[in-house]
């Protein structure tokens, strides 16, 4: 007399530890979902979204006036030309380097009109940032002027802010 039990057959799913294999079409939908989720929620929190910061300052100086800053614009959406009014061979595309890092939206590096010292300038209402962008590459506020009627780089009029590079960031 025989005491083993039944066995179960070879076809039939083991009762603990069983593994399912999805079919190929299966994994494919799955993979293609995931890809498709990540460059949705990539999208969502990268600053190109769409969505602008905005800060107002509110002081209370001595006399009790109050003043407010005007909102700034994000710096990506700032477009900012560089260009070299030196002789020195890549000194644009440095700087151009330097802004883009630090979030600028820069256009490719020029050549300008050779120039003293280094000049900032800006349109419209873009004053804020040109003085930010000369604070970043070291110059003093005074290198910063509208651009009014100056055409210092060939096709850079309907830029935000152009920085025209002297030889006083060519030394270093």
């Amino acid at each position: 007399m025989r005491m083993s039990g039944p066995t179960p057959p070879s076809r039939e799913p083991h009762a603990s530890g069983s593994h399912y294999q999805p079919s190929l079409p299966v994994v494919l939908v799955i993979v293609v979902v995931f890809v498709l989720a990540t460059f949705l929620m990539v999208r969502a929190i990268t600053p190109s979204s769409g969505s602008a910061s905005t800060t107002v300052t509110t002081t209370q100086p001595a006399s009790g006036s109050t003043s407010t800053t005007a909102p700034a614009i994000a710096k990506s959406k700032v477009r900012v030309q560089v260009a070299n009014g030196t002789n020195v061979a890549g000194l644009a595309a440095k700087y151009t380097q330097i802004l883009m890092v630090k979030g600028w939206d820069t256009l490719p590096a020029g050549n300008g009109t050779h120039v003293n010292s280094t000049i900032v300038y800006y349109t419209g209402q873009f004053r804020a940032e040109a003085l930010e962008i000369a604070s970043t590459i070291g110059v003093s506020s005074s290198s910063v002027q509208a651009l009014g009627g100056l055409d210092p780089i060939t096709g850079a009029r309907s830029d935000d802010v152009i920085v025209l590079l002297g030889p006083n960031l060519a030394i270093g």
